[in-house]
């Protein structure tokens, strides 16, 4: 999908070096696989809720990827 495309879906973005992750509340199912898989990304007690600086991309992708609703996704690439 793209960042146009996620946009338009209602996801908000949050930024970090080489990733954009993308959280659309209305889908989110709040199993909070993603609190659970990396809380020090992933934390619903701090604003932003998501902090790309606290890991590498590759356990960020991981995580997403265990999200059984669709409502995180992530575009890699320059930002």
């Amino acid at each position: 999908m793209t960042e146009k495309e996620l946009f338009d879906k209602g996801y908000r973005i949050y930024t970090g070096e080489g990733i954009k992750v993308f959280f659309n509340l209305d889908m989110c199912t709040h199993s909070a696989n993603c609190v659970r898989g990396l809380n020090s990304v992933f934390n619903t007690k701090k604003k932003p809720w998501i902090n790309l600086e606290n890991a590498d991309n590759e356990k960020v992708k991981e995580v997403i990827h265990t999200c059984p609703s669709g409502a995180l996704q992530y575009i890699e690439g320059e930002n």
